[in-house]
């Protein structure tokens, strides 16, 4: 897999996390007798975190690329590993915003 490709799956996953996680959650919201548009916007708050960490396999092998890309003086390691993180957070954000658009802008 190319690192252009594993970027975008990384986004893709992120996105369908948050976007996963708030619509299912809020469905479950309905049969505990609360609003599911505001249960559905906090839930995707509360998500985005996981899902970068989802997205990017796991928070081990992130961190172990990091130390050995710090420690071995293999920048490029650490660059591309940044890099996937910072696709998940784009995934992990847009659908975030796409919930917010959903639900009628800020709740």
């Amino acid at each position: 897999m190319t690192f252009e490709q594993k970027m975008v799956i990384i986004f893709f996953t992120a996105l369908g996390v948050v976007l996963g996680a708030a619509l299912i959650g809020s469905a479950s919201s309905i049969m505990v007798r609360q609003p599911p548009v505001t249960t559905m916007v906090r839930i995707a708050g509360e998500i985005k975190i996981w899902a970068i960490v989802a997205a990017i396999g796991g928070t081990f092998t992130a961190i172990e690329v990091l130390e050995s890309g710090i420690f071995d003086g293999e920048f490029r390691a650490v660059i591309k590993q940044l890099l996937y993180v910072l696709s998940g957070f784009a995934g992990a954000q847009v659908g975030y915003f796409l919930i917010l658009y959903l639900a009628g802008g800020n709740n």
